[in-house]
């Protein structure tokens, strides 16, 4: 399934200005349900078994050769530190076109597609020093549904997932 629709749209005029809606493409992880920019998105697969790095941290399962590139596979479960997913029809792998890489994310399931008004997004809560909160942009709102809204790049470009990199250069230069 490739991604190409447009992922803002306007939904309504509240006074002179207007209210911009983003897309949200919804997976899950446990019972927990997050989203990420659409547009961040380049297609979802089934989960494939993927080539193993030597002492590459445990979050990142491995690599798949994806039509003549080398792609980096983060299992989000561990990169959460969740317990661990075990791999069944639902389990996929969402390629993701961020920072001028390619990189799949292993999650549960993908439920759907959401329009999020920005207003509909709240900033996430305090906890202090005891959770690192700096990957979410927000909690989105739908009725009883709450979606965790990640700052996806942000998490794919943080210092530990330099790793990810890493171990596709090596991978790809055997």
């Amino acid at each position: 399934m490739t991604m190409t629709d447009t992922a803002m749209t306007d939904t309504t005029v509240k006074g002179s200005a207007r209210v911009v809606a983003r897309e949200f493409l919804v997976f899950t992880l446990g019972r927990e349900e997050y989203g990420i920019d659409i547009l961040k998105v380049q297609e979802i697969r089934g989960y494939e078994s993927v080539t193993r790095i030597a002492r590459a941290p445990a979050f990142i399962k491995g690599v798949i050769n994806l039509r003549g590139s080398i792609v980096p596979i983060v299992d989000m479960r561990l990169k959460f530190a969740l317990a661990e997913a075990t791999y069944d029809p639902f389990t996929v792998v969402i390629i993701l076109n961020i920072l001028d890489r390619t990189v799949g994310m292993v999650v549960d399931g993908v439920s759907d597609v959401v329009e999020l008004p920005a207003d509909s997004i709240r900033p996430p809560p305090e906890f202090g020093a005891a959770v690192d909160t700096a990957y979410i942009q927000g909690l989105g709102a739908m009725g009883e549904r709450m979606v965790i809204v990640m700052d996806i790049e942000r998490l794919m470009s943080s210092e530990e997932m330099s790793l990810v990199d890493e171990a596709a250069r090596s991978q790809s230069s055997q």
